[in-house]
């Protein structure tokens, strides 16, 4: 039942991905279908992790967005 994305050559290969999450990363099925096809990659390593945001950008992200009212 896969289904080909606007502007994709080639539809998402879910059988594919369903076996890898539950064989080798022995997710059960409930666990594999909350996972988002990002994470699913991440998790398989088929994709890295962005960079750690640097102290400066941190700095200027909570000045931006202050957690104003959370404990």
């Amino acid at each position: 039942m896969s289904r080909a994305r606007p502007g994709s050559a080639e539809p998402f290969p879910w059988d594919l991905a369903l076996f890898l999450a539950m064989n080798r990363l022995g997710w059960s099925p409930a666990m594999t279908w909350a996972a988002t096809p990002r994470e699913l990659a991440l998790a398989l390593g088929l994709t890295r992790r962005a960079a750690a945001l640097s102290r400066r950008d941190l700095a200027r992200l909570m000045t931006d967005f202050p957690d104003e009212g959370v404990p």
